[in-house]
């Protein structure tokens, strides 16, 4: 379980642009929810999905993992739990060109020490459970936006996260592959993982597939 306690994210500090992106968030995230946040553009979604993602570090309080406080522990401790628990779908896909579709899915594996033969499978097994069997060895540059979306969700799982962070995931998809896509999370959701995405796509509130929606304005949240 992760739990935000009185979270804040100030950025510049004590200069004439300091900006409070985040301001005294308090939140916890169960095993097998999805939590969908929502709110306009510069609201903070996504430097909350940051902290909770410990992709940054709060400028006050406490971010645990497993009741455990992980907000104030070294990068590189950090960095290994980023690796083992927490899988990330960033909205621009972040996909490396020049590499396969199976490469790119392995990049995250790699510095786990796992026998390659047996991440390769398993990413072969997450590609053909995501449609994208048949691509494994095509460039990335080459797939279209659904493709690249499913792509980067194989990627997110390839170590086999507890917890599942989707930022914007339908941003750059039509309708019907945002479909698809808010599908894919939601069966990771009956897996029993944590999702959390954010996103202010209609699409995403009206298939009612959250089990919870928060609202942010200003960094904070206005409702739950």
């Amino acid at each position: 379980m992760i739990e935000l306690v009185s979270v804040s994210k100030t950025f510049n500090p004590g200069r004439h642009n300091e900006y409070a992106a985040v301001r005294e968030v308090s939140l916890g995230f169960e095993p097998g929810r999805l939590t969908a946040l929502r709110g306009p553009s510069g609201s903070g979604k996504t430097t909350l999905l940051s902290l909770i993602g410990l992709l940054a570090r709060p400028t006050a309080g406490r971010v645990r993992l497993d009741g455990r406080d992980v907000s104030g522990l070294p990068e590189r401790f950090m960095t290994e739990l980023r690796r083992a628990h927490i899988g990330f779908v960033f909205q621009s896909f972040n996909l490396i060109r020049g590499l396969s579709v199976l490469d790119n899915v392995l990049v995250p594996a790699l510095p786990t020490g796992r026998p390659h033969a047996q991440a390769r499978q398993r990413a072969l097994e997450l590609l053909d459970f995501l449609g994208l069997g048949a691509r494994a060895d095509h460039p990335v540059q080459s797939l279209s936006g659904g493709e690249a979306q499913r792509t980067a969700i194989a990627r997110a799982l390839i170590n086999d996260p507890q917890v599942v962070i989707a930022d914007e995931p339908t941003a750059n998809l039509d309708s019907e592959l945002s479909r698809q896509v808010l599908g894919i999370l939601a069966t990771l959701r009956d897996q029993g993982r944590t999702v959390i995405l954010s996103s202010h796509d209609p699409l995403v509130f009206e298939l009612g597939i959250a089990d919870r929606v928060l609202a942010m304005h200003d960094g904070r949240l206005t409702d739950a």
